[in-house]
């Protein structure tokens, strides 16, 4: 159960853009000159329909043609990436059979892919007419191909199926946050022991009696990690996806009671607390500093934050402001540099560059009046893609400090989505993100000025050490 846990929270939170049209090859069929091409989505799309080896050779040649490093990439590498996940899904369902070999590659991209698609078309013309096999190892072949890239803001996702008795606000899950998120599949080093509560938002978490601070001392049996080093399918484990639907049997230590206990949580719809869902929250201290918290970098976020900012200086003297980024999954880059232009005017927020070297210059919205106040960013590992533009900025252009912990490694570069001919999306960066002072955030995440952690002591308590430390900041 925790291996196929791990390819649902590949899905994460790194892609924006719209999704659309059908391309007009209604089956994606590859024609005499070489196959159909990806197309940049406009609308809504149709129903999704089965995954074929047509739609895997479409991803295959829009990768390769559209990918940051397309161009220059070894096409054997995801071949042999998706050969392997397409046998080991045959020996899974026990129909593994001699003709279920890899064809010897050249390196010709064309000559390989038809190899590739020989060999797929002659095992699978072998199996039952299982319309559900099938397209199980179809999915299988085409999520390897594109996890080869090794690219966090890469992935193959279908439409969006909502569970049933969905309604507005609902949340899919176990009602719960950790202190390793998601992010820990496309990066391990993300995560540090112990695994433990921080936020119970309802559902089974809440219904079970978990509270934060609770320490996972394992997920399903597994230690969520060993020797310090973290299991990503046991974190993983923690956030489901649907349609996946298997009980999480957790082990759990309170440690202000010694209590020891198992519990078992099965995933659904839960309605947490409104505020949890709210993109931007704020708050006024005593002395004048303004605390705002942006949970995501979506469209109109940093007008937002802003106008949350002016609402508490009406009739006020602020003294500072604290921009809680913890937990922020990314969005748009445009939003981050919006968001920048009211700490500082003039300045390079980010570079995309290609694989050639050549950069895109972002720059901060200088439309947007400076709010001339000292800025205090708080970091944690959940703060990803987007929410690293704005925090590497903001360290490298000396605009604020950061206090918390690393960011979380996961800007490879702004996704786009491009249409599959079965209506799902795929979606990848043409360009990779540099820093302001060009350096690479990506696996590496960006570091605090103050490293202030939280301890399951302080999530027990309700103690926000690095809130303290900012106020702590602002106030001298």
């Amino acid at each position: 159960m925790i291996a196929r846990t791990v390819t649902a929270v590949l899905v994460l939170f790194l892609v924006t853009g719209c999704v659309g049209q059908t391309p007009p090859r209604s089956a994606g069929r590859a024609s005499a000159g070489g196959p159909s091409v990806c197309a940049r989505p406009q609308g809504n799309p149709g129903p999704e329909t089965p995954t074929t080896i047509d739609v895997i050779e479409q991803a295959f040649f829009c990768i390769l043609g559209n990918y940051y490093s397309g161009a220059t990439l070894d096409a054997r590498a995801l071949l042999h990436a998706g050969f392997v996940a397409f046998t080991q899904e045959l020996n899974r369902v026990g129909r593994d059979m001699p003709e279920a070999t890899m064809p010897a590659l050249t390196g010709d991209k064309r000559a390989d892919w038809a190899a590739f698609e020989a060999v797929y078309l002659r095992v699978t013309g072998r199996l039952p007419d299982d319309a559900a096999l099938r397209e199980r190892l179809a999915t299988a072949t085409l999520r390897a191909i594109v996890a080869a890239l090794g690219d966090n803001h890469a992935r193959w996702m279908s439409g969006g199926v909502r569970p049933p008795g969905y309604y507005d606000n609902d949340q899919y899950g176990l009602g719960l946050r950790a202190s390793a998120g998601p992010q820990v599949a496309v990066n391990p080093g993300a995560a540090l022991p112990p695994l433990f509560v921080t936020a119970v938002l309802g559902g089974a978490a809440e219904a079970a009696g978990l509270r934060p601070g609770d320490i996972v001392e394992s997920v399903d049996g597994s230690a969520p990690f060993i020797d310090g080093q973290v299991t990503p399918a046991a974190v993983a484990a923690l956030y489901p996806q649907y349609p996946q639907a298997d009980p999480v049997r957790l082990r759990l230590l309170r440690q202000d009671t010694g209590r020891r206990w198992t519990a078992t949580l099965k995933p659904g719809l839960y309605q947490p607390d409104p505020a949890v869902m709210q993109t931007v929250t704020s708050k006024l201290f005593e002395d004048g500093i303004a605390y705002v918290r942006l949970a995501g970098f979506a469209p109109d976020a940093a007008d937002r934050v802003l106008r949350a900012i002016s609402r508490m200086r009406g009739g006020r003297t602020l003294t500072g402001v604290v921009l809680d980024l913890r937990g922020n999954g990314g969005g748009s880059p445009a939003e981050a540099s919006r968001l920048l232009g009211a700490f500082g005017h003039g300045k390079v927020t980010a570079y995309q560059c290609a694989v050639d070297g050549v950069c895109e210059t972002m720059r901060t919205d200088d439309s947007v009046p400076l709010l001339n106040l000292p800025l205090v960013v708080l970091t944690d590992r959940g703060c990803a893609s987007a929410c690293e533009h704005f925090s590497s900025a903001v360290r490298d252009l000396r605009l604020g400090l950061l206090v918390g912990t690393r960011t979380a490694g996961a800007v490879s570069g702004p996704a786009q989505p491009y249409l599959l001919a079965n209506n799902t999306l795929l979606s990848f960066p043409s360009r990779h993100h540099r820093a302001p002072n060009r350096e690479v955030v990506d696996r590496v995440g960006v570091a605090p000025d103050h490293h202030v952690p939280l301890t399951p002591k302080d999530a027990a308590a309700g103690h926000d050490p690095a809130l303290a430390k900012a106020l702590a900041l602002l106030r001298h």
